[in-house]
């Protein structure tokens, strides 16, 4: 690997070229220190800084997404939820899981609601059909799945629409281990008024309902 190779790999690593950078203010500092301290110090100063920068960068973007993506998605007919007094009702399906339709961006799609979920996830079909794409600024997150542990990318979702309930500015991984599977994950559900499961449906109560919109 020639250095060329080595600045085109730090040029879509951010935070690591940040870190990078740091550590080589720091060294070059700390070879100045004697002969030119004023220099130094100041340098050893921009390089520690930077080094924070990037791991506090680091601990805020990195994030474990555990799923429990031991399911499938239904290959029968989905009961639809309802509204009712500004309350979105979603009944149990079949599988066990609750599964609720929702636009991405205007894009229909088909949403599992997983409380064990870190994070919002969508498929790349999803993701492609309804124009999101990845912060480039942002690094790759890791994701645990029935199948392993597979890379991320972070991106946001404008607005998603389900039921009476309208999320605007979600975070959400691009997540090709979950194959064509859409999840809800907590960082939606905890923006909302309140949300529980009475038997076997999931009630979720929005800060301010909004019209249902007809498809």
């Amino acid at each position: 690997m020639d250095l060329a190779d080595i600045l085109n790999f730090l040029a879509g690593q951010p935070l690591l070229a940040l870190a990078f950078a740091g550590i080589v203010a720091s060294v070059i500092g700390g070879m100045l220190r004697r002969p030119l301290p004023l220099l130094g110090g100041l340098l050893r100063g921009v390089g520690n800084l930077g080094l924070l920068a990037a791991m506090l960068l680091t601990i805020a973007q990195v994030t474990r997404l555990t799923t429990g993506t031991d399911f499938a998605l239904p290959q029968f007919g989905i009961e639809r939820q309802s509204v009712a007094g500004g309350e979105t009702r979603v009944p149990m399906q079949p599988d066990g899981h609750f599964w609720i339709s929702a636009t991405v961006n205007g894009v229909k799609r088909d949403f599992l609601v997983d409380t064990g979920a870190t994070l919002t996830a969508i498929s790349p079909a999803t993701a492609q059909e309804a124009g999101l794409k990845a912060n480039p600024l942002n690094r790759s997150v890791l994701m645990r799945t029935a199948n392993g542990t597979v890379e991320a990318q972070l991106a946001v979702i404008d607005e998603l629409r389900m039921g009476s309930v309208v999320a605007r500015e979600i975070d959400a991984v691009v997540a090709p281990g979950l194959g064509d599977a859409n999840v809800i994950g907590m960082n939606l559900l905890s923006r909302l008024a309140s949300w529980r499961v009475e038997g076997k449906t999931l009630i979720l109560v929005p800060h301010h309902p909004q019209d249902v919109q007809q498809n």
